[in-house]
């Protein structure tokens, strides 16, 4: 494993997603000054989120290309430099519109962020995808508490701070990944071999039996099966989370809490989202990947359910995290079985994967925010909370388990 490569980058997706957690916190403390309804603050958020997801598989075929340490570098450094000037806007049209353009910055960091972190994962790369995740959503966990404490305190100066502490990070990724990614083409080292030929041959089929096959050698209708069932479940769980991270600001202000409060209650669910997200991966690498998501996303139900009605208390700590972790353990094995299916574009396969999530939780997030309006946010964060449920369902088709492709490694000698 690539400690080198992976912290730069893991540590870079830590502050990119300090960024982009702290619009929703933004959009809610300027919902009074601005004017601002659930419905735009739901069609902000997805334009944010759209502009950043759609552009994903394009910066994916880049990071392909290329790979390296430019693209992370630079699309941190956009992001917070549209981010700095977004906090001088005067309107809700000038704010969305920077945060907007801001968001390419997080399109370009992501692929190539995922791509880096399964090379230096070696051959645990769910382990090292998950790592890279685990730093990215504790920067979703960071990024309301910051802004939250900041804006009640000193009001936009806090994003701008915010925004400058990014610097160090981005030339920590100009150094750390300044060497492109190259095919690894031998295998692990085999196990020791039985002591006699029967062992040997048990001991075999057991490997065959763990490592499952690939969908590509599926029969076509079950291939294309779960290939729906994989889009629909990302879909859904997606939207569950984009949801909570840009509604729950406003729905917790609604309920008469101060940034500050709502900062640390959006931010309890995001630590465990990252906690979740990280467990999966490392039981990604030594579980059944279906059987993880299915147990997950039906655990998830309850609490997700319980945390938006027990909100007064020390019992919504523990209801909001036991939601987040459970919400948060696909991730990371959803995009590890993306790259699977693309073994040799995994930048590309990175790129899709994420730029899909985000879409979909984009689309869900801009529906979301009208349909509150017309009934009420209460509704709506209800009906969400029970998402998981019918992403659960989507598991039961998804029944073989992706092999884990070869890894890549730093190219000996060379830089870009």
């Amino acid at each position: 494993m690539n400690l080198r490569r992976l912290s730069a980058v893991s540590f870079g997706h830590m502050a990119i997603d300090i960024i982009n957690a702290s619009i929703a916190m933004i959009l809610a403390v300027l919902a009074v000054p601005f004017n601002i309804t659930n419905a735009q603050i739901g069609l902000g958020g997805m334009a944010y989120a759209l502009m950043g997801s759609l552009s994903q598989p394009f910066f994916g075929v880049l990071a392909d290309k290329f790979g390296g340490r430019w693209l992370g570098a630079i699309g941190l450094l956009w992001t917070a430099a549209f981010y700095y000037a977004a906090t001088f806007s005067q309107n809700y049209f000038t704010l969305i519109t920077l945060m907007t353009v801001a968001s390419l910055g997080s399109g370009a960091f992501h692929p190539q962020g995922a791509m880096n972190a399964g090379a230096a994962g070696g051959h645990k790369a769910t382990t090292g995808t998950s790592i890279f995740f685990l730093l990215g959503q504790m920067g979703l966990a960071l990024g309301p508490m910051i802004a939250g404490v900041l804006l009640e305190e000193i009001w936009m100066l806090g994003p701008r701070i915010m925004a400058v502490a990014t610097l160090p990070f981005v030339v920590w990724m100009a150094i750390s990944l300044r060497k492109p990614l190259e095919r690894v083409e031998e295998e692990p080292p085999p196990p020791p071999p039985p002591a006699t030929a029967e062992e040997r041959r048990r001991l075999q089929q057991r490997i065959a039996r763990a490592r499952a096959v690939s969908d590509r050698d599926a029969p076509p209708n079950r291939r294309w099966v779960a290939l729906v069932a994989f889009a629909v479940l990302v879909a859904l769980r997606a939207s569950v989370h984009q949801i909570f991270y840009g509604m729950l600001p406003k729905y917790f202000a609604d309920l008469g809490f101060s940034p500050t409060q709502f900062g640390f209650m959006v931010g309890v669910p995001s630590v465990a989202i990252a906690l979740g997200s990280m467990s999966g991966g490392i039981m990604g690498d030594r579980y059944d990947q279906p059987k993880i998501l299915l147990w997950s996303l039906l655990a998830a139900t309850p609490f997700s359910w319980l945390m938006l009605d027990i909100v007064d208390g020390w019992v919504f700590f523990p209801l909001a995290f036991a939601a987040g972790f459970l919400v948060g353990i696909p991730h990371s094995i959803l995009v590890v079985m993306a790259q699977r299916f693309l073994p040799d574009r995994q930048g590309l396969a990175s790129g899709a994967i994420l730029g899909f999530t985000f879409a979909s939780g984009a689309l869900g997030m801009g529906l979301a925010g009208p349909i509150a309006d017309v009934y009420t946010l209460s509704g709506v964060m209800h009906v969400v909370a029970v998402l998981p449920l019918l992403a659960a369902m989507c598991a039961v088709f998804l029944r073989t388990r992706i092999q884990t492709a070869l890894p890549m490694a730093p190219a000996a000698g060379s830089a870009d």
